[in-house]
């Protein structure tokens, strides 16, 4: 018998390890693991980014993020001109190192994106960056 004693030997100490249970945990942990891990990397809205061959991964505190019909989503929540404003401006308040990375859609309106920079500038956050993929070099 796997794991208990041998038949007839009923005095003797059970010295087999039944690893099953154990590997069921892992697998339920890794699982959980997997779940939370994609929930947290998605916090953007999913686009197209335009490709450039400088582009890298930044750190950033506010996602500004804008998508093909024009739309602004600050950190995948949706808002106008003047909540853009204001939540900008509150968060600038509470951290003076303030940084933005603007994720907009390849395919919209220059002056859109343009329109979110002018929007950040003027509320004294001046460290932003343009979220792009980055291109395959040697193509």
């Amino acid at each position: 018998m796997a794991g208990g004693a041998r038949p007839g030997e009923d005095d003797d100490l059970i010295t087999d390890i039944n690893v099953t249970p154990l590997v069921d945990v892992v697998l339920v942990l890794l699982i959980i693991l997997m779940v939370t891990a994609t929930a947290i990397v998605s916090k953007t809205i999913p686009m197209e980014l335009p490709k450039a061959a400088t582009g890298e991964q930044t750190p950033s505190t506010l996602a500004v993020s804008i998508d093909l019909n024009g739309q602004v989503f600050l950190d995948t929540i949706p808002v106008t001109a003047d909540e853009l404003r204001s939540r900008v401006r509150a968060a600038r308040d509470t951290n003076e190192d303030l940084r933005a990375v603007i994720a907009a859609d390849g395919r919209i309106a220059h002056a859109k994106v343009v329109q979110v920079i002018d929007i950040l500038r003027q509320e004294r956050v001046t460290k932003f960056a343009i979220n792009v993929r980055p291109e395959e070099i040697g193509r």
